[in-house]
Order: C-alpha cells, then structure tokens, then sequence
C-alpha cells in the first residue's frame, strides 16, 4: 500500500478500497474477515439481540411521547437515553451486516462513517447519563425549580450531548487516524489511531468518574437531612419524600452498575490494544465479543427504569395490552395490579409513587422555600 506522507497525502487515500486491505493485513485480521462472506451463529444472535434493543427501546419512547404526564424534563431526558440506545442497536446492526468480505469492499470513507455511527450512538448513550446526573443535580442541589430555567437546561444538555458525541465520533475522518503510520494502528480498529482509542477511553471514564461524583453528593445531602427528618414528627410527611428519592438515586446506582459491568471489557480490551504490538495479542480478534457486551447495556437500560416505575410500567402495558390491564368496565384486573405493584424490593414497593416527588420538582409545582424545607443545607452551598 503506497502513500504520501502528511495530512493530504492521508486524505487522497480516502476513496482507495486497498487501504483498509493493507491495515487489516498488518494487524493480521485480513484472512478471518475476507473469507467471512456469510453471517455466522454468534452473528445472528447479535442481531436478534439488537432487534430486541431497538423494539423495546422504541416501545419506551412511545410512551414517554402519548403521555401528557412524561412531559416533563427528566422524563425527556430519560427519553433521550432511550433514543441514544435504540440507534446505538439499529447502527450495530448496520455494522454487523457490513461487516466480514463486504468490509473489503468499502473505501476508508465509508468504513469511518460506519464505525463512526456505531461510536456516536454508544457514546451518546454514555453522555445521556451524565446528562441526568447533571439536570438531578442541578435540580436537588442548586436550586432552579422554574420551568423555564429547566426546559432550557434540558435543551442544552440534550443538544450538548449530542454534538459532544458526533465531535468525537468524526475525528478519526477529519484526520485523526493512521492512515500511512501502520505501527500506529489499532488492531480492533485497524484505521484507527491507538492514541484516539486511548482519548477516548479517557474521556468515557471522565465522564463515569463525574457521574460518580454527582450522585455520591446528591446521596449525602438526602440521606443526611432524611436522618434529620426522621426525628421531626410535624415533618414526617417530608421524610417520607426523602425516602422515595433516595429509592430513585439506588435505581439509578443499579443503571450507574450495569453501565460498568458492560462496559469495563470493552474499555480494558482498548487498553489492551493500546500497549499491545500488531499480531501479538489474540485477544484483540474477538473484539465482537466485547463489543456486544457493551451493547447490552442498551438492552438493559429501559428494563431498569421500567421495572422501577410504575407509571412507566402501567403506561407500557396500556400500550402494548391494554386488555391486559383493564377490564371491559374500565376497572384493572388483578393481573395488571399485579404487574404495576411488582417490586424486586420492600423499599421499592414502599416508593412506586418515585415520580411523585420527581415529577413535581422537575415540573416545578414545589416552591422553592417547601424545597429547602426538605433540604435545608442546600441553601449554604
């Protein structure tokens, strides 16, 4: 593979088919994928996963959109997470179709922008939680109740994590790869640059750190004025909402452990890539393997906050069985009551009205002086 040094000897490559034949023959993956020609089982099953992903990612935002009650700036923001999550699948599923002799095919354009599509879905799914982190924070922590201020907070979040994820999910086409530096490809990309896998691992786990950090402080504020509370009994009613949204922060520690536990493979196989030299490391060569763990994190999302809402859960069931839910009188049957009451714990059971709380915050119908009653120290902060 012949090429001009420097930034438009790299660009005039863009349209030549033999350059992604030369880095992946480097990186030594050019035999296993060139005889691919056919999906494989483990391929067939990621793409019946994938479906699922974008079905009930898709069933989610339905609800969020033809109920009145979900129109409120958390809920859009969950509903953007759940967007992120339904394209992250439909853009894998693109990728695995394309993938094998058909990758032989494409010019480096089009491998960047199908690569690029699958980086810009997962990383805005990742931004997404750091988005909630904040408006949670901002909501409970600063003090902005008005619902203007929100809306165009949720805007700005929304709009930002989006255009953070397609800045990082272009560079690699507007420059920043190894086409003509081979010994400074990555083997489970081989266009891409090993020092823009290591960026981007480091800003991922930037943003996991932040949202550590934001729910750790949330969490203290609440539990510590709830233990206050508690030994008030003309605020006992404020207690009881204290409690409720510490029930929503544990909800959110569960979707916060599942994004580590799929994740972690992924990023500690880019890192092996990174100090690993071309050839030396098997391990690199099952990158699918990883890659659709991190992938399940978008199957699992929606499942948390379903399970751990009762509006959601009713809205979804009215949605997809309403039947199900109620009889011909209008009244609910005792399946439905069942489902909407169904709890993995007696803390949960006790705080299905979660959005109750959440709701009304987000939608500003609390003062702020009922506000800082619940959360006096706020106030010196």
């Amino acid at each position: 593979m012949e090429c001009t040094e420097g930034a438009p000897g790299m660009f005039s490559q863009y349209l030549t088919k033999d350059v992604i034949v030369g880095h992946y023959n480097h990186t030594d993956k050019l035999e296993n994928r060139k005889d691919k020609n056919e999906l494989q089982a483990v391929d067939i099953a990621v793409l019946l996963l994938c479906l699922l992903i974008v079905a009930e990612n898709a069933v989610v935002l339905i609800a969020i959109w033809k109920n009145k009650k979900f129109h409120v700036p958390m809920y859009y923001l969950l509903g953007n997470l759940t967007l992120s999550d339904l394209l992250a699948g439909l853009t894998y599923m693109i990728n695995i179709v394309t993938s094998g002799a058909t990758t032989f095919k494409m010019t480096p354009v089009l491998y960047f922008l199908r690569e690029g599509c699958v980086f810009i879905t997962l990383a805005a799914s990742i931004i997404s939680l750091l988005a909630i982190a904040i408006e949670r924070h901002v909501t409970m922590v600063r003090m902005k109740p008005y619902q203007g201020d929100k809306q165009g907070r949720m805007f700005s979040l929304i709009g930002g994590s989006w255009v953070l994820s397609v800045f990082l999910g272009v560079l690699p086409v507007l420059g920043w790869n190894c086409i003509c530096h081979l010994e400074k490809c990555s083997t489970v990309l081989p266009l891409y640059a090993k020092s823009y896998i290591l960026f981007s691992i480091t800003i991922f786990s930037a943003i996991l750190m932040s949202i550590v950090v934001l729910y750790v402080r949330i969490f203290r504020i609440v539990k510590a004025n709830t233990q206050r509370l508690a030994t008030v009994p003309q605020r006992r009613g404020l207690y009881r909402k204290s409690q409720k949204y510490i029930a929503l922060l544990k909800t959110v520690t569960v979707v916060l452990g599942v994004f580590i536990v799929c994740w972690l493979p992924l990023f500690i196989l880019f890192l092996i890539d990174y100090f690993c030299q071309a050839r030396e490391c098997k391990v690199l060569k099952m990158s699918e393997y990883f890659l659709a763990t991190a992938i399940i994190n978008s199957l699992l999302n929606p499942i948390i906050y379903t399970l751990t809402s009762r509006d959601m859960r009713k809205a979804i069931l009215r949605l997809l069985c309403r039947p199900c839910l109620l009889n011909k009188d209008g009244k609910m049957k005792k399946f439905g009551v069942a489902f909407l009451d169904f709890s993995t714990t007696k803390t949960d059971a006790a705080s299905h009205r979660l959005e109750g709380l959440e709701t009304t915050v987000s939608s500003s119908n609390c003062t702020p002086s009922a506000i800082k009653a619940i959360y006096p120290k706020i106030s010196r902060i």
